[in-house]
């Protein structure tokens, strides 16, 4: 394995020592007052953080443009960070919950009958979310309600960081796979009934397609569209964000029906574009608690993996 530069070895050890500072510090304050802690944290990265402000403002801009001000949108982007800074400090805090009582604590969950619904039909449950706010909390949710959730994403660039969140996701019984890997695991656990939990919002190097995404053609993973086309699973849409009272709200919502025309590629783009609708639907709701910085648009028609 080729060695990374001194820089980027420093960057992400520090990084590393700093992430396990604040789970050691997490829970030596009141929830509240480490939240706004935690909220000054991502202000004062709001003013260290250039590039990432540039990208935030740029792809608020694409997205609400027309809606907001210049003005505006530069407060949305200052929010967003705060809001990213709260929303880590909790997840952060969550490490030490051990039961569902202790989340309930500070975590409300609405909309659990629509997974019910879901999962009588015996096909199994794909909970289909974003990273929006806490979004982690969520497979702690389901976890401890015994639902043992697979969880599918991107491992992270650095091997200690990602030991750290696959730790965190399979606590409980979920079962983190990186993104890619075990499709026929993931396909058994459908068809013997189980569930799974996957997010489709960014732009990332594996097989896509694209569909509209605020008013712009955004590529888009196919990955889940093509596991819930073939195992005919119940997708349930699921977003987590956290109110003004310090509550984190996570919603089950009713399940997104699968569109079957006949046309195997006019099947993937029209679900891929109902799975995205309701992203964009959620994230129009609670913009300052998505992570804008992250490049939804960087990947151009033609470049995308087919």
């Amino acid at each position: 394995m080729k060695k990374r530069p001194l820089r980027k070895r420093i960057k992400y050890a520090s990084l590393y020592y700093f992430v396990r500072f604040l789970i050691f510090s997490a829970n030596l304050l009141p929830r509240k007052m480490w939240l706004r802690f935690c909220g000054l944290l991502g202000r004062a990265a709001y003013r260290s953080s250039p590039k990432p402000v540039a990208r935030m403002i740029t792809h608020l801009s694409i997205a609400f443009g027309n809606e907001k001000s210049p003005e505006e949108i530069t407060r949305l982007s200052k929010k967003t960070f705060e809001m990213l800074g709260k929303n880590a400090g909790d997840i952060l805090r969550s490490l030490r919950v051990k039961k569902l009582a202790d989340l309930e604590k500070f975590l409300e969950t609405h909309g659990l009958e629509n997974y019910e619904r879901a999962h009588a039909k015996g096909k199994g449950v794909m909970f289909l979310t974003s990273h929006m706010g806490a979004f982690d909390l969520q497979i702690t949710n389901m976890a401890l309600r015994g639902l043992k959730p697979n969880i599918i994403g991107t491992a992270l660039g650095d091997e200690r960081l990602n030991e750290l969140l696959v730790k965190y996701r399979n606590a409980y019984g979920a079962i983190a796979i990186e993104r890619g890997k075990e499709s026929v695991k993931l396909f058994k656990a459908l068809k013997s009934g189980g569930s799974i939990a996957i997010l489709i919002d960014q732009d990332t190097r594996v097989k896509s397609r694209f569909v509209n995404f605020f008013g712009k053609p955004a590529s888009t993973p196919i990955g889940a569209t093509i596991l819930a086309l073939k195992s005919g699973c119940a997708v349930v849409p699921t977003y987590i964000f956290l109110d003004e009272n310090y509550k984190q709200q996570m919603h089950i919502l009713p399940e997104i029906p699968l569109i079957y025309t006949g046309d195997d590629e006019q099947d993937l783009i029209i679900n891929t574009q109902n799975f995205t609708k309701f992203t964009e639907d959620i994230v129009r709701q609670h913009p300052e608690q998505w992570v804008w910085m992250h490049e939804r648009w960087k990947t151009k028609p033609g470049e995308e993996i087919r």
